[in-house]
């Protein structure tokens, strides 16, 4: 979409992070200045903004000023644009989520944790779970909405394997041995940057050693490991594909940190480490916990055309590629067809003397 779907749907995955969608289609009274947009016609409120804005930076070691704050909300506001272009698209091609999807989903994230501790999850974000639930159906509505128009209709054909393969050859000789590693992490220090699944963060060392047990202990009774990293990891760069951190060269493995060495050397393809503790190993504070797991061990050699894990590869590359491509495409043609008047914008203009 905008910059990829991760960034378009930033605003519409509301796992307990404590995105908040207001109540407020239906207020009565309001003036010109409650309204920061319309699309098609449909307002988009001053009270939504705020809400994402204070949950965006409650946490923050300072307080942005007012260049900074200005900005936040006008990328609030445009996201908030880009999911009411889709949703009114989803309406139109009857892809709304239905109730019994939203009740699906809530009850997938609600599994890992108590009623008690669900609704203090709620309670400690001011999230009701009214809010809860319309951000989890704007969310599986946009997800039907990128699936049936770009995602279900891309396909790779054989020739552009063979074509990628011959024009990148030298990318599947591999001049030392590689490890196919994943991991699952948690972090002591709070960040409100953290996105996982069920937007689960550590707050200290304490909350972190008994989170990243409690990961152990899930994947010890069998849960998905990919699943879990999703769910819970706090790397945010590897979570939202399962933990998956490519292949690591055996020369660059023997530059990270003792411990995780240690564990991935003495793994078989499909184990997965103890607990890693991560520490500064000058000053010993502990920064972050991890479980690595080794999904594959590749030797030194060149790569055919004919091994189905080189197969895999390239057309799994080739159809990321290509979908982000088609979705930004796709976004843009539906944003252009879209009545879109964004008060907010011009009133930053006008406030900076260039009005047009």
């Amino acid at each position: 979409m905008i910059r990829s779907i991760t960034g378009l749907r930033k605003l519409g995955l509301v796992l307990l992070a404590g995105l908040l969608i207001s109540l407020a289609a239906c207020n009565r009274g309001q003036t010109a200045a409650d309204v920061m947009a319309k699309v098609n016609g449909r307002k988009i409120l001053r009270s939504e903004v705020d809400k994402y804005y204070v949950n965006q930076t409650a946490n923050a070691p300072q307080q942005p000023t007012d260049e900074q704050s200005t900005s936040l909300k006008l990328g609030i506001l445009k996201e908030l644009i880009d999911n009411e272009i889709l949703m009114q698209r989803a309406e139109k091609l009857g892809l709304l989520a239905t109730n019994e999807e939203v009740d699906q989903k809530l009850n997938e994230i609600k599994a890992p944790y108590t009623q008690e501790e669900f609704d203090k999850r709620l309670k400690e974000r001011k999230i009701t779970l009214d809010d809860f639930k319309r951000d989890l159906r704007r969310s599986i509505t946009i997800d039907k909405v990128m699936n049936r128009e770009i995602t279900s209709k891309i396909a790779i054909s054989d020739s552009d394997i063979g074509n990628y393969y011959n024009a990148h050859k030298a990318e599947f000789n591999l001049i030392e041995p590689q490890y196919h590693l994943a991991h699952i992490f948690v972090t002591t220090q709070p960040n409100p940057q953290v996105r996982n699944l069920k937007n689960d963060k550590a707050q200290s060392e304490p909350e972190a050693r008994k989170k990243i047990q409690m990961i152990m202990n899930r994947l010890d009774s069998g849960e998905d490991f990919a699943t879990a990293a999703m769910n819970y990891s706090e790397d945010t760069e590897s979570a939202g594909n399962g933990g998956d951190l490519g292949f690591t060269p055996q020369s660059a493995l023997s530059k990270t940190d003792s411990a995780t060495r240690d564990a991935v050397t003495k793994l078989k393809p499909g184990q997965y480490s103890g607990v890693i503790t991560i520490a500064n190993p000058e000053t010993k504070q502990v920064f972050g916990f991890r479980i690595v797991k080794l999904i594959a061990k590749e030797p030194a050699g060149q790569r055919e055309l004919n091994d189905p894990r080189v197969q895999q590869a390239i057309r799994d590359q080739l159809r990321d590629r290509r979908e982000q491509l088609l979705k930004a495409a796709y976004y843009d043609v539906v944003r252009d067809q879209a009545k879109v008047e964004n008060y907010f914008a011009e009133q930053i203009l006008k406030d900076n003397g260039l009005a047009k």
